[in-house]
């Protein structure tokens, strides 16, 4: 009984445990909701385990899909996987403290912590302000992003469905979320700079961090900003030009993507799969089509993803960057891992060597299960599994034919994908009993 009792002492919900449990209730509660017959369009369930993908890529907002979510999914069923964008992109806490907030109720020193865990912030100073900051941020973002999506969606469909496909492009441009109602995502918009610029804008912002647009609002100039903002611009420009870079020379004699294009059409084109492998999961050009050069591009660029504390998953951006400093100070025999004239910590060191060393390291597995469940080409098999792990949605057309386990692995994928592999790292193993000695240095020879 003693072992019992030491154990639930030791599964105590630490805030990891609780964002983990919290988007799988909310993934469960989406899955039971999309399998009622009337969230279908024909009025038939379309079966718990498609409900329960269709639901956790909602929640993960990552866009991966069974069924073409235009014409499977009713009105209301595709309401309901909005609103799951939506909670998924900002967050379980997010939403619980506004409604908090909305019914006048404190928020508790835990409910502090969870917040401070799931906006990846290093104080708990001003977190319900941060949260009234992301909330009024993000709804007037997507309010702008629907207005203007609007100039050509409501031409094509009338005012009423016009405006019902610019709120729901929006929302899901904005979470990083890659669903579409329009049937084949935007290949047929290629040649609309309105659509094609807006969404670019909506996933760019969405996947910067609320942090770092917090930043940029009160300071401005480069000077004041804080480091954490400066390398997450910097590593974002830089990811942006070298992947329309690429995607220009790779692609611009593809007849199938953008060869066939005029010079400004193809250079919009090659901008947008940079921008979407952030995280977002539309396309442009058909996917499938790419040039395996691109298509490993374009794995990369899922890989690193978006930047900490935004709607976007992948390892992120500002890890990725202090991983580079690390090697390139290592390589010069630097003592110190400094950038932008500020020295960093061991810790935010160890912390993003751990967060790629489990990153890749699910993709190897994920990627393995796979090969073993699916009878399909290796390179469209870690396409699949990069994508489900950093919540992005591109697919090259596998996803409605995985197997019933394919599936379960790829909803597990999306899920550690979206509460992120660290936290779930945490969250698994997290122990309160800490060790009170250390032991003596030992060496061992790398490299």
């Amino acid at each position: 009984m003693s072992y019992i009792k030491e154990r639930l002492y030791l599964f105590e919900l630490n805030p990891p445990r609780v964002l983990a449990m919290g988007f799988m209730g909310l993934i469960f509660l989406g899955s039971i909701l999309l399998n009622l017959p009337i969230a279908s369009a024909d009025g038939n369930s379309i079966g718990l385990l498609d409900a329960l993908f269709t639901s956790a890529s909602a929640v993960c907002v990552t866009g991966l899909i069974v069924v073409n979510t235009a014409t499977h999914w009713s009105l209301f069923g595709q309401g309901i996987i909005l609103l799951l964008i939506q909670i998924g992109g900002l967050g379980i806490m997010t939403m619980a403290t506004m409604v908090a907030l909305i019914m006048g109720k404190k928020i508790s020193l835990k409910e502090r912590l969870i917040i401070k865990e799931q906006m990846n912030q290093e104080t708990m100073s001003g977190m319900v302000r941060l949260i009234l900051y992301v909330l009024a941020m993000t709804f007037s973002i997507e309010a702008v992003g629907a207005v203007l999506l609007s100039f050509d969606f409501i031409p094509e469909y009338g005012v009423a469905k016009g405006i019902w496909f610019s709120v729901f492009h929006s929302v899901s441009a904005f979470c990083n979320a890659g669903f579409d109602i329009t049937g084949n995502s935007f290949m047929s918009y290629a040649d609309s700079p309105i659509t094609i610029l807006t969404l670019s804008v909506l996933i760019i912002v969405g996947g910067t961090g609320f942090a770092v647009l917090n930043d940029l609002a009160k300071h401005r100039r480069w000077v004041r900003l804080s480091l954490h903002t400066k390398l997450v611009v910097t590593m974002s420009l830089i990811l942006l030009v070298i992947g329309t870079v690429f995607f220009f020379i790779l692609e611009y004699s593809n007849p199938s993507t953008i060869g066939q294009m005029p010079f400004w059409e193809k250079l919009s084109s090659a901008f947008f799969a940079s921008v979407v492998p952030r995280t977002a999961g539309f396309n442009s050009i058909d996917t499938a089509a790419l040039r395996e050069s691109s298509v490993f591009l374009t794995i990369i660029l899922m890989f690193i993803g978006g930047s900490p504390g935004s709607t976007a998953g992948g390892v992120k951006t500002a890890t990725i960057g202090v991983v580079l400093m690390a090697t390139i100070s290592i390589i010069r025999g630097e003592k110190d891992i400094e950038v932008y004239e500020k020295r960093l910590n061991q810790e935010t060191v160890f912390k993003s060597l751990a967060i790629v060393t489990v990153g890749m390291g699910m993709i190897v597995l994920i990627s393995f299960l796979l090969t073993i469940t699916e009878s399909k080409n290796f390179l469209d098999i870690l396409f699949e599994a990069t994508s489900a792990f950093a919540t992005v949605g591109l697919s090259r057309g596998i996803t409605s034919e995985l197997t019933i386990i394919g599936k379960i692995i790829i909803i597990g994928t999306m899920y550690a994908g979206r509460v992120g592999p660290l936290t779930m790292a945490y969250a698994i193993g997290y122990n309160k009993k800490h060790k009170r000695y250390r032991y003596s240095e030992g060496h061992i020879s790398v490299g």
